[in-house]
């Protein structure tokens, strides 16, 4: 049943984010729960965090308990707040996501965070594959202003997005389609090339939570359970063409595939080949050298 919008007439913002928890029990953790309220009023009432703490014992508006009721009932359907509101942010930046591209997620900004640390004074161009939002790319472009940072996708629709959120953030990278599995090497040579591609196996799809497989793209997400590092053997195959002499590849992994990406980086010819763990200490990112 939606939010009795009549009955909630003259609620404050705390009494909100009380019914809210309330509301969602059923279907969110609590912490959760409390995350979607302050985005969700954010959002609504078009204030930043701050505001919004000094605004508890005020007033919502009918039209404004009306937004937020639609707001409430998809979620109830398990649509990702992201994609209700349009946005998130990542790395301290603001991007437009949709359901044409994955919803980034803190281990990425550790990718970029690491990428930052180690290429910021050598990479004066790098090549980001399977762009999706734009997220890395133009994250890293934010902070390397120098570099010429490029960024590729297959996929049209997510394409558009990178390009409207380069225009929002006013950076300057450029995106292309490419189908990297049918790419050919050009004469174009990078200093970085990092990649956040395809990596979760089908038979890990029973771990996933029901709003990600719902909504998210699955050509973004998922590999066959039979050759699940096809995307990251191409691209370090591309690699050993397109990289400049020692330069580096960046990828986000798979958690349970670390072995298996370290045996076949050091089959193709990589040097250097490092592993580091996320937040949460599993096995997310990799970083090789070209030899």
């Amino acid at each position: 049943m939606p939010f009795n919008i009549r009955k909630m007439s003259g609620t404050t913002i705390h009494q909100f984010t009380s019914n809210l928890t309330i509301e969602l029990a059923d279907l969110y953790p609590e912490h959760e729960i409390r995350q979607f309220g302050k985005i969700m009023l954010e959002h609504v009432l078009k204030v930043s965090t701050t505001h919004l703490l000094m605004m508890n014992s005020e007033e919502l508006s009918p039209q404004q308990l009306k937004d937020l009721s639609a707001i409430v009932e998809q979620l109830k359907k398990q649509i990702p707040i992201q994609y209700i509101t349009g946005h998130t942010e990542f790395y301290g930046l603001d991007f437009i996501v949709n359901p044409s591209v994955l919803i980034p997620r803190p281990e990425t900004e550790e990718l970029v965070d690491w990428i930052l640390k180690d290429q910021t004074q050598l990479a004066k161009k790098l090549l980001d594959i399977g762009t999706g939002s734009g997220c890395i790319a133009l994250c890293l472009k934010a902070h390397m202003p120098n570099t010429t940072v490029t960024g590729w996708d297959i996929s049209t629709d997510a394409l558009s997005t990178a390009q409207a959120n380069a225009k929002h953030l006013n950076l300057d990278v450029q995106f292309n389609q490419i189908d990297i599995l049918n790419y050919l090497a050009e004469g174009n040579k990078y200093d970085c090339i990092v990649s956040n591609p395809p990596y979760v196996r089908e038979l890990e799809k029973k771990m996933m939570e029901e709003n990600v497989l719902s909504y998210e793209p699955h050509t973004a997400l998922f590999v066959s359970d039979n050759d699940p590092l096809i995307f990251y053997r191409t691209i370090a195959q591309l690699g050993t063409q397109m990289l400049t002499t020692k330069g580096s590849l960046f990828f986000e992994i798979n958690e349970y595939l670390e072995k298996e990406m370290t045996e076949m980086l050091c089959n193709i010819g990589y040097l250097n080949i490092e592993c580091r763990k996320d937040i949460n200490g599993r096995a997310r990112m990799m970083k090789a050298q070209l030899g």
